[in-house]
């Protein structure tokens, strides 16, 4: 059986749905759109 911490490291990393840039991890990161393309000014 596999250790949870390891679970999650194993994780593959997100993409943007937009532009396909790594989303950085947040502690609330639910969205699937990173800062760049989700900034109110675009």
């Amino acid at each position: 059986m596999m250790n949870v911490l390891e679970f999650f490291r194993n994780l593959p990393k997100k993409h943007c749905s937009n532009c396909g840039n790594v989303i950085k991890e947040k502690a609330d990161c639910y969205g699937n759109i990173c800062d760049e393309c989700d900034h109110p000014a675009r």
